[in-house]
């Protein structure tokens, strides 16, 4: 069985960075897409980033491109989310998710197998 373990919200103030992280256990990875999703109050899930593990082909979504960075460690196997500049707007709890690597669109929610727990992530004014 995969688990997916978020791990590095908190409270930041607005322009801080903040650093997420998932930990992938259960199963290989090499092949997969792993992506981040951001869920806040009264919103539906929505893509925030991708990363295809064995090609690093990255993804984003508009509103976080030049301010937010994937990347994959192979040893660790986790996977990163880098997020500078950050505004109150970013607040919601953030998911890590794995897909299969023939995934062509990978900003759709649905498509995404596994999921962990989540992780809060708040921006003050």
């Amino acid at each position: 069985q995969v688990q997916l373990v978020e791990s590095g919200g908190g409270l930041v103030q607005r322009e801080d960075s903040l650093t997420l992280s998932c930990a992938v256990s259960g199963r290989a990875v090499d092949s997969a897409v792993m992506g981040w999703f951001r869920q806040s109050p009264g919103n539906e899930r929505e893509f925030v980033s991708a990363v295809r593990w064995s090609s690093h082909t990255t993804y984003y979504a508009d509103f976080v491109k030049g301010r937010f960075t994937i990347s994959r460690d192979i040893d660790k196997n986790t996977v990163a989310l880098q997020m500078n500049s950050l505004r109150p707007e970013d607040t919601a709890v953030y998911y890590c998710a794995t897909a299969s690597p023939y995934l062509s669109i990978v900003s759709r929610a649905s498509d995404y197998e596994y999921w962990g727990q989540g992780t809060q992530v708040t921006v003050s004014s």
